[in-house]
């Protein structure tokens, strides 16, 4: 599976798009970096520039930061202090045949994309992606726990809400550190999964009642679920560690009035680990780009 005739666009970033244009560059695809002008090291097949320089009639991929752009289109990058925006006007330049990738989207992008038609991958909306992060984002939560409480995780009593493709790594994981865990799911096949695995079930509308004798409470729903009220019912030694996208579904206001220690961790993959968290990106990212480019020769 090589990438040989590619030429891609990577625009900003972090550690974890390092990984990214390793691999990349190892399939022999031509990489244009804006935003790497402080990076120190040099990679044989890929060419720093500032956004102004690229050619983006000849770009075949543009590969935006895990987090994409602000509201405003500026794209974040750890490398330089170059300011830099994806635009309609730099879209439109592209072939058609063009696909932008980032992890995920917001207004800005969904807009942008829409007037310019060409075809957006979120990556964190693909199920692959999103069950290996689960892997890191479990070993931060874990870190998280034990850097935040004065207790063994062995024995305490946690609460996970939410059984998606993040939910169930980590309640699987801290059980298997011996945690007293339960997990609270809307579904009824998610209760019945969460029994399968050896868990207490219980009902998410059951939540305040099932919160009261809780240490530590783990949200990955993106919606407000740990509201003032279920905030009301925790013991006061209780930590809520939040793991859904910003801005996370606890009242964060409601917790500090009250003393409860809450912490909005959206991204631990990128913080705990991002060698791993940018090879699990590269390698869905060169399936997909390599797919894009046998899908074009074969139209050709």
């Amino acid at each position: 599976m090589m990438l040989t005739g590619m030429h891609v666009a990577i625009i900003g970033g972090d550690a974890r798009q390092l990984e990214v244009i390793r691999k990349l560059t190892e399939l022999d695809a031509k990489l244009s970096l804006v935003g790497f002008d402080q990076l120190a090291h040099n990679f044989t097949g890929a060419t720093k520039m500032y956004i102004d320089e690229i050619d983006f009639s000849d770009i075949d991929a543009i590969i935006l930061p895990v987090h994409g752009t602000n509201l405003e289109g500026k794209i974040d990058t750890v490398f330089s202090n170059e300011k830099i925006f994806i635009t309609e006007d730099l879209l439109l330049k592209t072939p058609k045949h063009c696909v932008i990738y980032s992890g995920i989207s917001n207004s800005y992008l969904d807009e942008l994309i829409k007037k310019v038609n060409r075809k957006y991958v979120q990556l964190f909306e693909r199920d692959d992606v999103a069950i290996y992060n689960s892997i890191p984002t479990a070993e931060g939560t874990i870190m998280m726990v034990i850097q935040h409480t004065d207790f063994t995780i062995h024995g305490s009593r946690i609460a996970v809400l939410g059984l998606g493709r993040v939910g169930m790594t980590v309640a699987r994981t801290f059980a298997a550190l011996g945690a007293k865990v339960k997990v609270g799911a809307r579904r009824s096949e998610h209760l019945a999964r969460i029994t399968e695995m050896g868990l207490e079930p219980f009902p998410l509308h059951d939540l305040e009642k099932e919160v009261r004798d809780i240490d530590v409470c783990i949200n990955t729903i993106p919606t407000m679920i740990v509201t003032a009220s279920v905030i009301s019912k925790m013991p006061a030694h209780t930590l809520i560690i939040d793991l859904a996208s910003k801005p996370g579904g606890t009242d964060f206001r409601y917790a500090e009035k009250r003393g409860i220690k809450a912490l909005l961790a959206p991204g631990l993959p990128g913080v705990v680990a991002p060698k791993t968290a940018g090879q699990i990106i590269a390698n869905v990212l060169s399936q997909l780009l390599f797919y894009d480019l046998t899908k074009r020769k074969g139209n050709a």
